[in-house]
């Protein structure tokens, strides 16, 4: 057997010597936000670094990329403190944000339980995460990040709570918020596609890498079906483009597809879809298994195109 490498913990301060003129210069860079946000499950857009909240500054201000959540990140290369667990009120309160993200070098047991209280007590469409930043390397090798998720939201006791509460949940929901949730869970680590956040809803999405499209799963229960769909909003235009192409994208996927332009309505999807009763709990293992391959098909095939077809049109739009 070959030598092997030991891992070796970095100390942030050797990679990153100040918060903000390194680090969140670092972390507001594409590629590493998109780092974070494959981590929380989270597709994050970054707004603004330094944005002003009166006298206070948050580190990083960020949206949830098609839904427009905001998002406030707060930095700290240093053990938590009280300070910055109440700038993190102060921060969102100012923004209206629904997601706040406070990113740690080490976390304290009092502060890791505040931050749990935060999310058992407040409703299911706010979200506190708490997060051990590590940097590790094997020897000589450049170092490389690591966010080590330490607290976060808990969906699933959220919608319970709800639903035992007020009643607004039918079993029906709840089975679906547990459907999408046992598909994340079971997802975690397999893929790169950026799972959102699991709802009590027929639907899931993941984001194709534009706020023009994305893909959806679906299930119905009357029919006993499941489905992946490329889900256009509000582009007819789009649509029509890829459309043109759709031979050679069935032939790529190996697939017959639906496609639905649905005249009269803004939106329009490119879809298929197979026999699965989600209701039974025994076939969720190969039904989990079938959505993924096939959006992670789909996202190989469609997102290219998909940009293409954008700068084909912006391109039009512009000579007009």
């Amino acid at each position: 057997m070959s030598k092997l490498g030991r891992l070796e913990r970095v100390d942030l301060r050797e990679v990153w010597r100040h918060e903000e003129r390194d680090f969140s210069a670092w972390l507001a860079q594409e590629e590493n936000i998109e780092l974070l946000g494959s981590e929380l499950g989270i597709e994050l857009e970054v707004l603004q670094q330094e944005a002003p909240v009166g006298s206070f500054q948050v580190d990083l201000l960020a949206e949830e990329a098609n839904t427009g959540r905001k998002v406030i990140i707060e930095n700290q290369l240093e053990p938590t403190n009280h300070d910055h667990l109440g700038k993190l009120i102060t921060y969102a309160a100012g923004y209206d944000a629904e997601i706040v993200v406070w990113i740690v070098r080490e976390v304290r047991d009092e502060h890791r339980r505040a931050i749990e209280w935060l999310n058992d007590h407040t409703d299911e469409n706010i979200g506190f995460f708490l997060i051990r930043m590590e940097v590790w390397r094997i020897g000589d090798s450049p170092p490389a990040p690591k966010f080590h998720v330490v607290s976060q939201p808990n969906d699933w006791a959220k919608a319970v709570k709800k639903a035992v509460g007020s009643g607004q949940l039918s079993d029906t929901r709840l089975l679906q918020l547990e459907y999408w949730s046992s598909f994340n869970a079971n997802a975690d680590g397999k893929t790169n596609l950026r799972l959102r956040k699991p709802q009590p809803q027929h639907w899931h999405n993941v984001g194709l890498g534009s706020s023009v499209a994305e893909i959806a799963f679906t299930v119905n229960g009357p029919r006993k079906e499941i489905a992946v769909e490329v889900y256009i909003p509000d582009n007819k235009a789009l649509f029509d483009c890829l459309h043109r192409q759709k031979n050679v994208i069935e032939d790529e996927l190996g697939l017959h597809l639906d496609w639905q332009r649905l005249p009269g309505k803004k939106a329009s999807r490119v879809k298929i879809a197979r026999d699965g009763d989600y209701t039974n709990r025994s076939h969720w293992p190969e039904q989990h298994r079938w959505l993924l391959e096939t959006a992670e098909a789909f996202k190989r095939v469609f997102a290219p195109r998909i940009r293409d077809c954008v700068e084909d049109l912006s391109s039009g739009e512009a000579a007009e």
